[in-house]
């Protein structure tokens, strides 16, 4: 079963981003570009769908995946991290000089 962690960095990005906008959610969704990182929202603001799978929580906000995605990663740990560069297009993480990823690590049993 897949599961999420976060890195030291991953969280202290994150905990400015709740700083300043309130409580967030994350979900990662397949693709190219914007949706091949986690992509960061206000929570209220991004609708969640039913097949959306909760993967758990990084610093205490939910981190949601595409059931597609969860699929393909179901074996798989991941672990959010921090490089530089820009977020997503309509991320919390967009506008400052570091941006959320996701690193993975198939499950060991």
């Amino acid at each position: 079963m897949a599961t999420v962690t976060a890195t030291p960095a991953a969280l202290d990005l994150l905990a400015e981003i709740v700083a300043e906008h309130g409580p967030v959610l994350f979900h990662q969704s397949g693709g190219c570009c914007d949706g091949s990182s986690p992509m960061c929202y206000p929570q209220g603001e991004f609708r969640i769908s039913e097949r959306d799978v909760k993967l758990g929580e990084i610093g205490g906000m939910p981190f949601y995946i595409s059931a597609s995605q969860h699929d393909a990663w179901k074996h798989t740990n991941l672990t959010i991290d921090v490089v530089p560069g820009r977020g997503g297009m309509f991320s919390l993480d967009n506008g400052r000089e570091k941006r959320f990823l996701v690193r993975s690590d198939i499950c060991r049993t």
